[in-house]
């Protein structure tokens, strides 16, 4: 087992579930996974399990809540006043954290219950939840650098969107195929430096508006 988002003594009961259903997940994989499997990574009985979760799914959606949760820490964004850095840590934190070499398994089970949101509505919310928290994140920093006059007149919510899917792409392409990601998250960071930073001197350009 690589890397893994838990610690070694979970902290409670949930926590410890949802730790048997990482490994589960990342050993079975979603569509041959059964609460028996998951029962098997649990230090507790199965029916302790049954007893806070209807299902497989029950369980799954709420998994992957908890570890978007996770996800959301592990891509921070830097507490500084200049956003111009407060992007480019939002992007190294991207490439340690979920694109980091000893985390594919925690991104593939990410990635595996992100595909289920095509048809169930439960799965798309969570993942609706997250890509929103991200979109606004980005969006406020890309508004307060324009208003700081550090980033030029772009359309906040359009820099948001395009770098959000990007990241997306970048972990699809992680876990599905052995292309490098890294060129990917570079040119995000060459995307900041080029098309959004104001040079000293540079004035400004047309807006995307």
């Amino acid at each position: 087992m690589e890397s893994e988002p838990f610690g070694e003594d979970p902290n409670g009961t949930r926590e410890a579930i949802m730790r048997a259903t990482y490994r589960a997940l990342c050993e079975h994989g979603y569509a041959a996974l059964t609460i028996a499997d998951i029962g098997a990574e649990f230090d507790k009985s199965v029916s302790l399990v049954y007893h806070h979760y209807e299902g497989k799914d029950d369980l799954l959606v709420d998994f992957l809540g908890y570890m978007l949760d996770r996800f959301r820490t592990e891509v921070t964004i830097e507490n500084s006043e200049d956003p111009h850095e407060q992007l480019r840590a939002a992007l190294a934190g991207v490439r340690t954290g979920p694109l980091a070499a000893d985390r594919r398994e925690f991104t593939s089970a990410l990635t595996e219950l992100r595909a289920q949101a095509a048809h169930d509505p439960a799965f798309r919310e969570q993942i609706e939840k997250t890509d929103a928290f991200f979109h606004e994140r980005i969006a406020d920093i890309v508004r307060t650098g324009i208003e700081q006059g550090v980033f030029r007149d772009v359309d906040p919510d359009r820099v948001a969107t395009m770098m959000v899917t990007a990241v997306n792409g970048a972990m699809l392409t992680h876990v599905t195929t052995d292309a490098p990601v890294t060129p990917a998250i570079d040119e995000l960071d060459a995307y900041i430096d080029s098309r959004l930073v104001v040079k000293d001197g540079g004035g400004d350009v047309e807006s995307d508006s």
